[in-house]
């Protein structure tokens, strides 16, 4: 596998440190753009959060909207990729890898607390669990983490896979019936 990644991204000497990583992130970024013609310029952030060294990679340019088709799956292919070339190169490194473009992230995930607000009103409205469609464990700890603000309501994910529907139900004492189910979606 090592052959692979060479090819594709270069080998190269090794540096030590921060700039080693800023190096091999820019360098397989630039060679990922290069290859597939992509339109996109890139920018490199550092913060840290829970004493961990945090990336943020963020894409703009003419071809963003590319990226962000089919749910960010692109965004998230990005993010992936650009983890698994730094566990490969420098297996000792924590640096946690963030790509966004423009913003989708955020936006992404205040449409999935908007939906989390929906199930909720109409969970405690009609006093009954409500389910909703499958959705990837990103967008699940998106939700569950929202409704677990609030006391009157709980949250599960349903389901096998990596995909699981989300169950959210009212707080009663006692869990609702499983005969009085409402799908939303």
């Amino acid at each position: 596998m090592a052959g692979f990644f060479s090819k594709i991204f270069g080998g190269g000497k090794k540096k030590e440190g921060p700039a080693e990583v800023e190096s091999l992130i820019e360098s397989t970024i630039q060679g990922i753009l290069e290859r597939a013609d992509f339109n996109l310029k890139f920018s490199l952030t550092h913060t840290e959060e829970n004493d961990e060294p945090v990336v943020i990679v963020n894409f703009d340019g003419p071809d963003e909207d590319l990226l962000k088709d089919r749910e960010g799956q692109l965004i998230d292919a990005f993010q992936l990729l650009i983890k698994r070339v730094l566990q490969h190169h420098l297996p000792e490194d924590r640096t946690n890898i963030v790509v966004d473009c423009n913003g989708y992230r955020e936006e992404s995930n205040q449409a999935l607390i908007d939906l989390a607000e929906k199930l909720k009103g109409i969970a405690l409205e009609k006093g009954r669990s409500v389910y909703f469609r499958a959705l990837p464990p990103k967008d699940r700890k998106v939700i569950h983490q929202h409704l677990a603000n609030d006391q009157r309501v709980k949250s599960r994910s349903v389901g096998d896979g990596l995909y699981k529907k989300i169950k959210v139900y009212p707080i009663k004492g006692q869990r609702p019936d499983i005969e009085d189910e409402t799908t939303a979606e």
